[in-house]
């Protein structure tokens, strides 16, 4: 049996993200890194609403810090991150930006509220049109549901792009 080398890189603002990626690194013993944004200025409540709305309208892509990886160590490359406005969070766009992975073996998760991902997912595959999909999911609030329920959902979901 080959086993599957997985990296799974995501972006968090309020947990949600977080919780998946490290369901899935402890589900598919998967590496994992966290974007992190360079002078991120964390907002609450409304304000973190206007603030991610206004970064999506203005196509911001926020500079990212350094992070080091070897793509071709991997099998797989799950990237995922929470939806604003309809679009990836901008951190996400600007890692797809910085970092192209041309023919690799890609998944997406993403995480909202509404549960309507639909755009954020189709304006990532198609900054990904070089890549194969192997999988996309959506998660909503993951924070505010059972935590085992979201981990057999993780679980059964990495079953199936170790396939």
């Amino acid at each position: 049996m080959i086993i599957m080398k997985i990296l799974t890189i995501h972006y968090s603002y309020s947990g949600n993200s977080a919780l998946i990626a490290e369901l899935l690194k402890e589900s598919a013993n998967a590496d994992a890194i966290r974007l992190e944004v360079e002078n991120e200025k964390r907002r609450e409540g409304f304000l973190k609403y206007l603030f991610g709305g206004w970064q999506v309208v203005r196509r911001k892509k926020p500079a990212l810090k350094p992070f080091t990886v070897n793509f071709d160590e991997y099998d797989l490359v799950v990237i995922g991150g929470p939806v604003w406005a309809g679009s990836p969070a901008p951190a996400l766009l600007s890692f797809l930006a910085k970092y192209p992975l041309k023919g690799k073996k890609v998944a997406l998760f993403c995480c909202c509220a509404s549960g309507d991902a639909g755009k954020a997912m189709g304006r990532m595959k198609a900054l990904l049109k070089d890549d194969m999909i192997k999988g996309e999911t959506v998660f909503q609030n993951p924070l505010n549901d059972d935590k085992n329920e979201i981990a057999k959902k993780v679980g059964a979901w990495a079953k199936e792009l170790l396939k």
